[in-house]
């Protein structure tokens, strides 16, 4: 559930900026090249997540889910202080730079 919440932290940043992405991979990506932000704890959390959620064999200890939760909301805490400061020429800028992504 952590690499939940992370997730639709990054997605609210996303819309914020006007962006609406529905692939995971594809919304890290975003969130990387558009913010410059590091995506290695979501990364983790996801592969975390895809882990325990398709294979049975693998589980999570105590000291692994704790540890998520806190990197959580460390990502939590980054990304809500970005929507927070973002600003109207940051916006224009990232989708410019989107729409140069996409033209590529």
């Amino acid at each position: 559930m952590a690499y939940y919440s992370m997730y639709h932290a990054m997605t609210a940043l996303l819309f914020r900026a006007g962006i609406r992405c529905e692939n995971h991979a594809g919304a890290i990506m975003l969130l990387e090249e558009l913010f410059g932000m590091d995506i290695s704890a979501l990364d983790e959390a996801k592969r975390m997540r895809v882990d325990t959620q398709y294979y049975v064999d693998r589980a999570l200890t105590m000291e692994d889910v704790e540890e998520l939760i806190r990197v959580a909301g460390d990502f939590h805490d980054q990304v809500h202080d970005r929507i927070d400061r973002i600003t109207m020429e940051e916006i224009a800028k990232v989708l410019k730079m989107l729409e140069w992504m996409i033209g590529r």
